[in-house]
């Protein structure tokens, strides 16, 4: 576990023999690290319009279900395809995905349940999508493309993303990071997408990705609202709500942004397939936030931070 605030370290915890160095798989927080590089994509031009259909950029699903889809439709997981991870039967389940021999012809397969855009369903599918989309139009792998236009640009070295059969790296999840290299991803976010000096990803795509199209509250108990590829929730805090935008991994693997308090605090957590790493990470973000959000009124200082997180709205 790792608390920064304001760019500085705050509190560092390690458990079960782990340490600062330890690469832990944060699950689909691969998700939203997808969705800060579909975000250099299209800062970069090799996307030109989120309106755009997947088959704009991945030919061979052309004239599939999931070759209509807009861009948006994926990274808000409204595809509209019968893809839910939450329901075993649906062709497009993730571990029907996982299992498959050719992943390629499992995605093109999985047909259409309803016109994308229509309803929010968690589906890893979309997610992997995504990364095939970004991988064609920037003509190299997600994990290349990644390398050479966010990790390495946020000094991350130690960290492994991996590969399907298909030889596709797995957008969806399965990236391995330490726990601090994990926070410098928090930084970027709380930051409007600033590292050092330099735009990494524009102010305006973190702005947009954590504004949130879909209100899920009403079927997500951790979450009222999701963005492209991330989550939003608020929390009551001394008698106020504190807004919190997170992206969440299997086991307990969370990275929360939490502007008002300009603070990122994330958990790396091996707790798989289990319910307790979850409630275990929510436990420990209220901790902070009662902690943190008490010294701040006592300082009556203002700490918040990037106007484009705190918002959704660019500057």
């Amino acid at each position: 576990m790792t608390v920064r605030q304001n760019g500085k370290p705050q509190a560092e915890r390690s458990f079960n023999g782990g340490d600062a160095h330890t690469r832990v798989d944060v699950r689909s927080v691969g998700k939203s690290v997808t969705s800060l590089l579909m975000g250099i994509a299209l800062d970069q031009g090799a996307i030109a319009t989120l309106d755009d259909p997947v088959q704009a950029y991945w030919p061979a699903a052309a004239g599939s279900p999931v070759g209509h889809v807009p861009l948006r439709d994926l990274l808000t997981m409204r595809t509209g395809l019968a893809a839910d991870d939450d329901i075993d039967g649906l062709p497009g389940n993730e571990d029907a995905m996982d299992a498959a021999d050719d992943p390629h012809a499992f995605v093109l397969a999985v047909p259409r349940l309803e016109p994308p855009g229509t309803r929010y369903r968690y589906n890893s599918l979309a997610t992997y999508v995504a990364g095939i989309v970004i991988a064609r139009a920037t003509g190299q792998s997600l994990a290349s493309f990644a390398r050479v236009s966010l990790f390495a640009p946020l000094g991350i070295q130690a960290w492994d993303w991996q590969q399907d059969r298909a030889g596709e790296t797995k957008g969806q999840g399965n990236l391995f990071l330490t726990a601090r290299d994990f926070a410098r991803l928090g930084d970027l976010v709380l930051h409007g997408g600033v590292h050092d000096g330099r735009q990494i990803v524009s102010r305006r795509w973190i702005g947009d990705s954590l504004h949130p199209p879909v209100d899920i509250g009403a079927g997500d108990p951790v979450a009222h609202g999701y963005g492209y590829f991330w989550y939003r929730q608020r929390h009551p805090v001394n008698g106020r709500q504190v807004e919190v935008f997170f992206a969440s991994g299997n086991g307990g693997n969370k990275l929360y942004v939490i502007p008002e308090l300009a603070m990122v605090v994330t958990i790396v957590s091996r707790a798989y397939n289990t319910r307790h790493g979850q409630r275990r990470s929510e436990a420990i973000l209220r901790s902070v936030l009662a902690v943190v959000a008490d010294a701040v009124d006592r300082d009556g200082g203002d700490r918040t931070g990037d106007p484009a997180a705190r918002t959704g709205a660019a500057p």
